[in-house]
């Protein structure tokens, strides 16, 4: 593979890393399809996690939490749809320590190198039958199966591989996600998994996931809910060969660039695939006080429901956007804003440029709505993703246990 040390190659067939297995299997969680998986590392991988914000965190999600930090390291995650094994109280935490103890069993490893994740209904007991049934039905494959049986009211798997070169050896970097529904992070509202061979220090690896899930999940919202069981896990096996990877080297920017990469594209797969809807949205504010303020006016922005409402209709109606500005506490040059969609400036100097309602309602119709807001207030910029709010997702959110 001919490659130079700033190359990214993304890949469009998904393809696990060097010395990682995986299966899926359908245990009957879900009427009629795949709802439980695993992925599996060779060797023991140095892990990092982050997870939900919510209070009550589910027992899968603290049970994991509580393994990755014993010592950074996991070998093997396994996963479940159709049941979130969240606010069962002591018996769903027995039960996700069981399920961690028979893919340990299964996998014939310690039960500390085995994280878990459940998505699905809330509330409801695990049905620990099927899980057993399940787990004793996995097998280490390269099936990429997992991506799919992890979905809940997505809409199709969301997946990325990205390749790098780091000390002369190929690195790959994989990242698989769910995440439709309860989408308004402080943290990474999701279940999400990041694999790669490359060789890096778990203390490393924590520190880098929790800078970039700041630049990247933590800027998606669809629907202002933070769920429960929510979680990104990363696995790093150094399969590749490469020394260890420090932030001093000469090829750390490069990893950081290629991890980066893989985070932000499953957080616009997220955001474009909010329930019931019908456009990606991307805001991007400039002319900011500092960074941390344009990440707050991006995400209040893209997370309004005035806005989202707005743009499933079609409808020009840009004091939308200003109202969502002026509710941040961000410094603002109340006679400079300027606001532009897909390239249409709809505000200059804060006032109305009077363009055609016709043409914004026109380039409203794409499947991809990019808002340009400029406060005139410094040099910082930020940016979040997000989507429109449609009547679908009232149907989808009205009907979910059934």
């Amino acid at each position: 593979m001919q490659m130079t040390s700033e190359d990214l190659i993304e890949v469009t067939e998904f393809t696990w890393p060097k010395g990682y297995d995986a299966d899926s299997t359908h245990s009957g969680l879900k009427p009629d399809q795949d709802d439980m998986g695993w992925i599996y590392s060779e060797e023991p991988a140095d892990a990092a996690g982050v997870y939900t914000t919510n209070q009550f965190q589910a027992a899968p999600t603290k049970l994991t939490k509580q393994t990755i930090n014993l010592a950074h390291k996991l070998q093997a995650v396994v996963m479940n749809a159709g049941n979130a094994n969240s606010c069962n109280g002591p018996q769903g935490e027995t039960d996700a320590i069981m399920m961690q103890k028979m893919a340990a069993d299964r996998l014939q490893i310690d039960p500390h190198m085995v994280g878990i994740a459940s998505t699905g209904v809330i509330g409801e007991p695990l049905p620990m039958a099927k899980i057993k049934a399940g787990i004793s039905q996995l097998k280490l494959t390269k099936n990429v199966g997992v991506t799919k049986a992890i979905l809940t009211t997505d809409t199709h798997p969301k997946t990325i591989t990205v390749k790098c070169l780091i000390g002369g050896k190929v690195v790959t970097t994989t990242g698989f996600c769910k995440g439709s529904g309860m989408i308004h992070p402080n943290m990474a509202t999701m279940l999400g998994f990041v694999t790669t061979d490359a060789a890096i220090a778990g203390n490393d690896l924590q520190q880098l996931l929790s800078a970039t899930v700041d630049e990247t999940f933590n800027q998606i919202t669809v629907d202002g809910d933070t769920s429960t069981n929510d979680m990104v896990v990363v696995m790093a096996n150094g399969a590749a060969g490469n020394d260890p990877l420090k932030e001093t080297d000469s090829d750390y920017p490069t990893f950081v660039v290629a991890f980066k990469k893989v985070l932000t594209h499953l957080a616009q797969e997220i955001a474009g695939d909010g329930e019931g809807a019908s456009k990606l949205v991307e805001v991007n504010v400039t002319g900011v006080y500092d960074h941390l303020e344009g990440q707050q006016v991006a995400k209040a922005i893209v997370g309004s429901n005035l806005v989202k409402a707005m743009i499933f209709g079609e409808d020009g109606n840009w004091g939308r956007i200003m109202q969502a500005i002026g509710q941040t506490t961000a410094h603002v040059d109340l006679d400079g804003v300027s606001i532009a969609i897909n390239d249409l400036q709809l505000v200059k100097n804060s006032l109305g440029t009077g363009i055609d309602d016709a043409d914004v309602s026109k380039t409203l119709n794409q499947p991809k709505v990019t808002i340009d807001v400029d406060l005139n207030a410094g040099q910082a910029s930020g940016t979040a993703w997000g989507c429109d709010l449609t009547y679908k997702y009232v149907q989808i959110n009205a009907s979910y246990r059934s």
